[in-house]
């Protein structure tokens, strides 16, 4: 399903160009996914997060993360964009995008430690926000990267700044929360029901 979306986010793309780049995290997750699925399946609810993290990142592929028109669509919904309610003017999708990779990879990320050096306790919870992190920030070195080997207009896509010379460590910092509320999200379910043996991860 998710590679059947991937071709249709590239049907007449903004930026073809950024489009192929955004895409190759897609292949590369799909490819692992698929690769290590008989030595080490994920839980149907990580696989459903996974897939829904990405998906949103077929959006941010095709329109490029800063002109997603979520403004548009939610003035066709209200008569009133969303922007106007916060009194924001930069397109905040890529912002999103950064905070959910925190928020829905989290119980992913988690059940890779649980199962690979079997984290428990505190640290079972709190590796997967340094994970994150980490992950952020090999992120932003690739987006600084793109820039010196690209340039131009390519670049800026990809990096899609906007102009906020603090963007990089805005989006580290987004993305490090949403792991600590995914995190905290399974904390707070657990304690109120044990899951039972062989289920997602609480």
């Amino acid at each position: 399903i998710l590679l059947v979306l991937c071709i249709v986010s590239g049907i007449a793309p903004i930026s073809r160009s950024d489009w192929i780049l955004e895409n190759v995290l897609v292949v590369l997750t799909i490819g692992i996914l698929w690769w290590s699925r008989r030595w080490l399946p994920l839980t149907t609810a990580s696989v459903w997060l996974l897939f829904v993290f990405l998906v949103l990142h077929e959006i941010g592929s095709h329109y490029t993360y800063a002109k997603v028109p979520y403004d548009d669509w939610f003035e066709s919904l209200t008569g009133r964009t969303f922007n106007s309610l916060f009194g924001w003017e930069r397109n905040h999708y890529d912002r999103l995008i950064h905070f959910l990779f925190g928020f829905l990879l989290a119980v992913p990320i988690r059940e890779l430690f649980l199962r690979l050096v079997r984290a428990r306790g505190f640290t079972s919870y709190w590796l997967p926000v340094q994970m994150t992190m980490s992950w952020s920030a090999v992120y932003e070195v690739v987006e600084w990267l793109s820039i010196l080997v690209f340039g131009g207009d390519l670049g800026a896509a990809f990096l899609g700044t906007q102009g906020d010379v603090w963007d990089a460590q805005k989006d580290m910092a987004l993305a490090a929360l949403g792991a600590a509320c995914g995190v905290g999200f399974n904390v707070w379910r657990g304690a109120r029901e044990r899951p039972s043996r062989g289920t997602a991860i609480a």
